[in-house]
């Protein structure tokens, strides 16, 4: 079986920088959407006269089926083969953009935002598994690299994109945009990837349905914890029966003779571990990034524009070091990169923490976020390069859902919590109102990341598997 996996993959078939673009560009995209309508929102709120609620959905529609389908996704690529599963999630994804540009009503918006969160759960967990497959050894890490690289700048543009568009055109432009990258990403893909599978053919239903349900209620609890109150009604119930639903699914995994999660995953210490860090990564950093863009705007009164322009420091430094780190990992050690890239991520959020106030000055944040960037592109790669090499070649589809899944799941987290910290210590009333929120926010979410450095330093040097 698996030389047939491996011919239906040949390594050779093209070179390695098409394939980076085959699968980069859509990469972009996505990651690029998670972003950059958050800057447009105040703008989308007059034209379309949304209420809050409606700002909200705009942001959690996408967010929600994105991050509980990541895994579903992944396991029915590995079924039915990862690039059609890839290229139909391109596909959909750019008819859900002209959708959101043609919106004229806020649930026009949310039914098009979610679609596309949709779709990018097909292309995220399966692009670093289609460029595993075709990357050579020794160029493995590399390749990882850059790819980590394209994923960062995705995040690192979106608020300046989004801003960019909202002063420069109209909000639609925003969804536009990924039309033409759309069409030439699925151009890309079919003309230069080659299908592959893993060795499981047949398909889990009730493990899709209790994954999809339990992720979906999971992150839907979480979300709305902050708005709501995490004793409400209906956050305890979406969260209860998401850990039910989670907890039924993990014990089918370990009855069915086909899981789409096989559990003996979890015994290498490798991918278990990488994939704790990627929690708690994921948690701190994004958590005290959504407080973070707020804080030029709110308090500085800066425009989306400048506002995004001025967080580069941080969010461009992954595009630079994630590359650089791949070229190093093996000299280095991927392990020493994560703990290295974790330590250096908690002293760069924890310096802002310390230093913020409402007079404070733009150049007493600049190392630390060069110190929080740097951390971030350290993390980026290695952290991909340990899980998926950590489990058989045939199981990297569903080891990359996972980790992806736990990096979406993170982000929900992180955001609830410190959204929880920054309402019970401040609020929106005033700018020093909005500081004392944001501080000690800051510092928790420091402290999740710190937590990822003593993980971490538990990690093998490199991974053991491949």
């Amino acid at each position: 079986m698996t030389a047939v996996l491996d011919r239906e993959a040949s390594p050779a078939a093209r070179p390695l920088a098409a394939v980076l673009a085959a699968v980069g560009v859509p990469t972009f995209m996505v990651t690029l959407d998670n972003l950059v309508v958050t800057t447009a929102l105040p703008v989308i709120k007059t034209e379309l006269d949304a209420s809050l609620t409606d700002l909200q959905w705009f942001v959690n529609a996408y967010t929600l089926p994105f991050a509980a389908f990541l895994l579903t996704a992944a396991a029915l690529g590995d079924r039915i083969g990862r690039r059609r599963m890839f290229v139909a999630g391109i596909v959909l994804f750019t008819l859900a953009s002209a959708a959101a540009a043609l919106a004229s009503e806020p649930w026009m918006l949310t039914a098009a935002r979610a679609v596309q969160g949709l779709a990018g759960a097909a292309v995220a967990p399966l692009a670093l598994t289609l460029l595993i497959q075709v990357a050579p050894a020794d160029k493995r890490n590399v390749a990882v690299g850059v790819w980590g690289g394209i994923s960062g700048l995705g995040v690192a543009v979106g608020p300046v994109v989004g801003g960019a568009v909202v002063e420069g055109l109209h909000w639609s432009w925003i969804f536009w945009l990924n039309v033409p990258v759309g069409v030439m990403a699925v151009l890309l893909t079919t003309t230069v990837l080659r299908e592959s599978r893993s060795g499981a053919r047949r398909l889990d239903p009730l493990g899709l349905l209790l994954s999809a349900a339990g992720m979906l209620s999971l992150v839907w609890g979480i979300v709305d914890g902050p708005d709501r109150g995490w004793t409400s009604g209906r956050v305890l119930g979406l969260l209860g029966a998401g850990i039910v639903l989670v907890g039924a699914f993990l014990l089918w995994q370990r009855r069915t003779p086909t899981p789409m999660l096989p559990l003996t995953l979890f015994r290498s210490r490798g991918f278990a571990l990488a994939t704790v860090v990627t929690l708690t990564f994921s948690a701190g950093t994004f958590g005290a990034i959504f407080l973070l863009s707020q804080f030029f705007q709110v308090v500085q009164g800066f425009s989306p524009l400048t506002a995004g322009i001025r967080t580069l420091p941080w969010t461009m430094a992954p595009m630079v070091v994630a590359p650089v780190a791949g070229i190093f990992a093996d000299r280095v050690g991927v392990r020493n990169l994560i703990v290295a890239g974790q330590a250096l991520l908690a002293a760069g959020v924890l310096w802002i923490a310390l230093a913020v106030t409402t007079t404070v000055s733009y150049d007493d944040f600049v190392v630390a976020f060069v110190l929080a960037g740097v951390g971030m592109g350290l993390t980026f790669a290695p952290i991909s390069t340990m899980a998926l090499g950590s489990v058989p070649a045939e199981r990297s589809g569903v080891a990359s859902g996972t980790n992806n899944t736990m990096r979406e799941l993170g982000v929900a987290v992180g955001v609830a919590v410190l959204a929880s910290v920054f309402s019970e210590n401040g609020g929106y009333d005033s700018p020093q109102a909005f500081v004392d929120g944001l501080a000690p926010a800051v510092t928790v979410g420091a402290a999740i990341i710190a937590v990822g450095v003593l993980v971490g330093a538990r990690l093998p040097r490199h991974p053991t598997h491949r």
